[in-house]
């Protein structure tokens, strides 16, 4: 193939009038410059210019490779400029894949504010409840839940937010029914769980890190959590739910923390990406921004505890 470098010796051989003026404009001997464009001229088989001792002049064919040179050389300079460009200025297309609840309750309203800060990045999100494989399909980031450490592999984690999870009834409910004033009384109520690894039991864990569990006979089981929630809100019984998913609710009245002392549990959230080396800025900016906004977005917990002190 053609080396671009001879080509550009060859336009300031040119452009300057001769091999030793380019050869001052370089900072080049003579006899490099001289010997690059022999090698231009050999690879390409044809005669680019006609040397005296006092001047060189082009060649009808060099004249149509000097046209096409100055082209190659300044689209070559355009593409050296966008790159080193997005290597400095978020950019390009970040392929992001979340849980399906994360998507629709926290990272709906993150993402915007990140593109309106980033407008030369454009993000596609999946939302989906599998295990993506980030390098057979093409994911720049996963943003994973998770009760237990992530599985060892090739790809690089990072911890960045932890999310509580704690019991919620109704206001109906509870006013029907009763708040239950401890783990004894909790027993007797009807429980809504998911149908998920580890969700056979309620692993309750209160200030001082005393741990309780608590053995469930759900009247409703589902694996959809939004499912569940929404069996919450229509007075079916006590359930355990992330905190983030149920703001509104919270906000609201409609749900209420049950035995807010006591929380189910801290999952864990992870972003994930293919390679350590060589991070685009754009995906290095978006993971930034994750750490900084996602703790805070999901920090609800207290909230639910204080409107639950308030209600009191």
């Amino acid at each position: 193939m053609l080396n671009l470098s001879d080509a550009y010796y060859f336009v300031q051989v040119v452009d300057q009038g001769g091999f030793a003026s380019a050869a001052r404009k370089l900072d080049l001997p003579k006899s490099t410059l001289s010997h690059r464009v022999g090698e231009l001229e050999l690879a390409l088989g044809v005669r680019l210019l006609n040397r005296t001792s006092r001047q060189v002049a082009l060649t009808q064919t060099g004249e149509e490779f000097y046209r096409h040179a100055t082209d190659l050389i300044a689209s070559a300079a355009q593409v050296e400029e966008a790159i080193r460009s997005g290597l400095k200025e978020p950019s390009g297309v970040i392929r992001l894949t979340t849980t399906t609840e994360l998507s629709q309750y926290v990272l709906c309203d993150l993402l915007p504010t990140f593109l309106a800060r980033h407008p030369k990045v454009r993000i596609t999100e999946e939302a989906t409840d599998r295990v993506v494989d980030l390098i057979a399909e093409g994911f720049d980031v996963a943003i994973r839940g998770h009760n237990t450490a992530l599985a060892d592999s090739s790809l690089i984690q990072r911890h960045i937010a932890k999310a509580p999870w704690m019991l919620f009834a109704s206001a109906t409910y509870l006013k029907v029914s009763g708040a239950p004033a401890d783990l004894a009384e909790l027993e007797r109520h009807t429980a809504l769980a998911l149908s998920r690894p580890g969700m056979a039991t309620w692993q309750l864990t209160r200030t001082g890190h005393e741990t309780r569990s608590v053995a469930l006979t759900p009247r409703f089981r589902t694996n959809n959590m939004v499912s569940l929630k929404m069996a919450t809100c229509a007075n079916l019984g006590i359930a355990a739910l992330p905190c983030y998913i149920c703001r509104r609710e919270i906000e609201d009245g409609t749900l209420v923390p049950v035995l807010p002392e006591w929380r189910v549990m801290d999952a864990s959230f992870s972003v994930v990406i293919p390679y350590r080396l060589g991070v685009p800025p754009g995906v290095r900016a978006l993971l930034d921004f994750l750490a900084a906004e996602l703790p805070k977005a999901l920090r609800s917990g207290d909230r639910a505890r204080r409107v639950d002190g308030a209600a009191r």
